[in-house]
């Protein structure tokens, strides 16, 4: 008697939706640089860890989960931020002197400056796709882009006052925004349902 063939089967894997950890990440970090920025605390010494630890390696951790999501839009986000906090606490340790006076004197604001610009494009077009994902995240990329705009005129000396304020205020509603939002994805997945809401895409792009 012969075996009958087996059918194939299908096994889901579900995982947790990493967005909030990601939110949270940005939220701590963004707080904390533009306490600095608005000069309510001084010195980047307490800035740079919460860089590495909160901006850099919460958001990676996001982006690694969202990618086995097949987000690729989160995992482009998440990831590129990342690493630009990775970027900044190297950048801060430079300047203060951590790896040689040879690195702090040579520092040149103005290769910041083509980072934030490089940035600043990044954002404009993340932009465009947060208008199909909710008005929470498309509230926050709007903040990143006048975020990057400020610092990017700021650092080539252009009306830098004006803009290091703006780039100032834009980053603490970044860290406002990404609270709410970190809180309503942990809730509202918790309670299953919209506990505190997202705000549905504007279906600009997508029908």
């Amino acid at each position: 008697m012969s075996a009958q063939p087996q059918s194939p089967q299908s096994v889901k894997i579900v995982t947790a939706d990493p967005g909030a950890i990601g939110l949270f990440g940005l939220a701590i970090v963004t707080l904390v640089a533009s306490s600095q920025k608005l000069e309510i605390t001084s010195g980047f010494s307490y800035v740079i860890p919460w860089a590495i630890f909160l901006g850099a390696f919460a958001q990676l951790f996001a982006s690694i989960q969202d990618a086995k999501h097949n987000n690729t839009f989160g995992m482009t986000a998440f990831g590129a931020y990342a690493f630009f906090w990775f970027g900044m606490a190297a950048s801060w340790l430079i300047k203060l002197g951590v790896f040689g006076t040879t690195l702090a004197e040579a520092v040149d604001p103005k290769q910041l400056g083509f980072v934030f610009l490089g940035y600043l494009i990044f954002t404009l077009f993340m932009t465009i796709g947060a208008v199909e994902a909710n008005k929470v995240l498309l509230i926050i990329f709007i903040l990143i882009d006048f975020l990057f705009l400020g610092l990017t005129f700021d650092s080539f000396g252009i009306a830098a006052e004006a803009f290091h304020k703006l780039a100032a205020f834009a980053e603490l509603g970044i860290a406002l925004v990404s609270f709410y939002g970190c809180g309503a994805s942990v809730l509202n997945a918790h309670f299953g349902r919209s506990f505190l809401p997202m705000g549905a895409p504007l279906r600009i792009f997508k029908k």
